[in-house]
């Protein structure tokens, strides 16, 4: 497992709340974070079926634009109900001519739980998967999952994407009900950071 010697990274992402979750994990290791959206880069094409095979397309655009070790994520939730839908598709289930609307994802997750009939408590996780690409093409991955159950209707002001269906199991709040810090310290994505960590010199 390489180290990670570098004092800066770059977040391959336009979404501004995971760029803030990430920002604020690094805070602690002394790292500073810039982004492919704050650079200007334009987002490549998620080809692949898999949260890994996004997550290293995303890397390798941003590192071979750039220069620069390159942090890449790809996340999304997978609902028990829905055979594991939308999973990788999370984002394209949210996206509108104007740009997402993660309302319109959440109301289709839950008219189709409806359709088939899915008792409650409705199971789902929210998938992370962390990819650390240096521009030599070595690569560390890392994959965090947090499971919990979907609730109707949407609750919390706070968060971004399914954040406000989403209970984690343990809690009886949503994500979006939360403060950021206690999202960070127990989501899908500090799982998965928190087995990086273990790359900081």
């Amino acid at each position: 497992m390489r180290k990670l010697t570098e004092r800066k990274l770059l977040v391959a992402t336009h979404n501004k709340g995971k760029l803030e979750e990430i920002r604020a994990m690094m805070v602690p290791h002394g790292i500073e974070v810039t982004s492919a959206g704050e650079m200007g880069l334009p987002e490549p094409p998620e080809t692949e079926d898999s949260f890994i095979g996004n997550a290293r397309i995303k890397a390798r655009a941003a590192m071979q634009a750039t220069g620069l070790p390159v942090l890449a994520d790809d996340s999304g939730i997978t609902v028990d109900g829905l055979d594991g839908a939308p999973g990788v598709y999370t984002a394209d289930w949210a996206e509108t001519p104007q740009g997402r609307d993660f309302m319109q994802a959440m109301t289709r997750t839950w008219r189709e739980l409806d359709e088939r009939g899915v008792p409650e408590p409705r199971s789902a996780q929210f998938r992370a998967t962390l990819i650390l690409l240096w521009p030599d093409g070595h690569e560390e991955i890392f994959e965090g999952v947090a499971p919990g159950r979907l609730v109707w209707p949407p609750r919390g002001a706070h968060g971004h994407g399914y954040d406000p269906i989403f209970v984690p199991d343990g809690h009886d709040v949503t994500y979006a009900e939360m403060p950021a810090e206690q999202k960070n310290a127990i989501s899908h994505r500090a799982r998965a950071f928190r087995k990086l960590e273990a790359l900081f010199a």
